[in-house]
């Protein structure tokens, strides 16, 4: 079951880029390139922290390590 949070970067509250919002789902998104997949090595693939706004489900992804994610009260 994904994460119900909220997010920052430094000091600046995460706000859904479509609607506003700042409750989302987290997950892991694979970033897959047709050149892994043709050699057989998508499990090497780089991979992006996703928050999916939880009002509209706009995906949201991130670099690794500058995202902070805190769980949304309630």
């Amino acid at each position: 079951m994904a994460k119900i949070v909220h997010g920052e970067i430094g000091d600046k509250k995460i706000h859904c880029l479509m609607c506003g919002g700042d409750v989302f789902r987290e997950r892991e998104v694979k970033l897959n390139s047709s050149g892994m997949e043709f050699f057989n090595l998508a499990w090497a693939n780089e991979s992006a922290n996703g928050l999916i706004c939880c009002s509209c489900g706009y995906v949201h992804l991130f670099v690794p390590g500058r995202l902070k994610i805190y769980r949304a009260q309630g």
